[in-house]
């Protein structure tokens, strides 16, 4: 827990013990930079400060979404700033403030393992660095919590000008052919699309508390303004992150009408080759069916010719005078039927 006075001279770290004094003070405005929340922390959140026991709930456990509590003599604001992670995660970087009448707490909430503890202190260390070459005088807390969010709204630009570079790598990869493994290609397109809803969500619910908090009558024309003025920034973040995540969408449509067509082409391809296919076998069983009609035709002479070629002692007709042209003439009525029949029925 660092604590700093800042007043007209500049800036000056003060030990926690005097926290009470510091806070009865009206020559300087204190500003409390808690990471993180810890039983100590939230102990002097609650003693010193007497902060409502679910704000100081919200500051030890993680926040899903933005959200903003107006009490009688501060207000607690939880916002989130968006880190790139591996394949396309994106961590919710969290600061929690609450902003009083002469002073300004900020707590920076629970962070994922993942990332680098430093990412989560970038906006506090970048105002304090400001404030200590003298490039920065806050005058209320209002002032020194626009400073901060202010940082927090770069970041999140910064966040959508990275995904934009992606967007438009991704485009010229589906216009030059380069898409690679199509399910790969598709999950990178989903996941850039993933981190701009992110970013655009946390620009919408931040701005609509800002809007509500330019609204609060107990603040002071100045606060109102600088109010006003954070929630345009954040309505200009979703808007930005809206129009780029409509062009990534136009991305994959295109994509998906080329995978479309290519599937089309590819099925039509196969279509002509089972046609093909099928005519061959229709020509060949066509060819079959002569060829077995003809071996069934020229078998029904044989089938006779063996049976009267046996010359058993016993055999009818075996020694008939009419029984050489009677079994010539069966032959080829036998043969005259089949091939009448075969023919009928198209098979020759």
């Amino acid at each position: 827990m660092d604590v700093h006075l800042i007043n007209q001279e500049g800036i000056e770290k003060r030990p926690v013990e005097e926290l009470p004094t510091l806070l009865g003070r009206q020559d300087g405005l204190v500003w409390v930079d808690i990471s993180p929340c810890g039983t100590d922390a939230a102990g002097v959140l609650a003693e010193v400060f007497g902060f409502h026991p679910m704000a100081i709930k919200d500051c030890v456990e993680r926040n899903r979404v933005p959200k903003m509590h107006a009490y009688r003599d501060h207000v607690f604001v939880v916002l989130h700033a968006p880190e790139r992670g591996k394949r396309g995660h994106v961590h919710y970087i969290e600061l929690d403030q609450f902003i009083g009448r002469n002073y300004l707490v900020t707590v920076h909430g629970p962070v994922n393992p993942a990332v680098e503890p430093g990412i989560a202190l970038r906006e506090t260390r970048a105002v304090l660095a400001r404030i200590e070459a003298g490039r920065l005088r806050p005058a209320s807390a209002f002032e020194l919590s626009h400073a901060i969010v202010a940082a927090l709204i770069r970041n999140q630009e910064d966040y959508v000008e990275a995904v934009t570079g992606d967007v438009w790598r991704l485009e010229q990869r589906v216009t030059g052919g380069q898409v690679g493994d199509p399910e790969e290609f598709l999950d990178e397109l989903f996941r850039t699309r993933h981190g701009l809803l992110t970013v655009r969500t946390m620009g919408a619910l931040s701005g609509a508390i800002y809007g509500e908090m330019a609204g609060l009558a107990r603040m002071s024309p100045e606060g109102r303004r600088l109010m006003a003025e954070i929630g345009d920034r954040f309505e200009r973040i979703r808007r930005v992150a809206d129009g780029e995540r409509e062009y990534l969408q136009g991305v994959i449509e295109f994509y998906q009408t080329t995978l479309t067509i290519k599937a089309a082409l590819i099925g039509q391809a196969q279509n002509e080759e089972v046609k093909r296919l099928t005519e061959a076998s229709y020509t060949q069983n066509e060819e079959i069916k002569k060829i077995s009609a003809w071996a069934a035709i020229f078998f029904a002479p044989t089938l006779v010719g063996t049976v009267y070629g046996m010359n058993f002692t016993h055999m009818p007709e075996l020694h008939w005078i009419l029984g050489y042209p009677f079994a010539l003439t069966l032959m080829m009525l036998a043969s005259a039927v089949l091939y009448m029949v075969f023919k009928r029925r198209g098979w020759l």
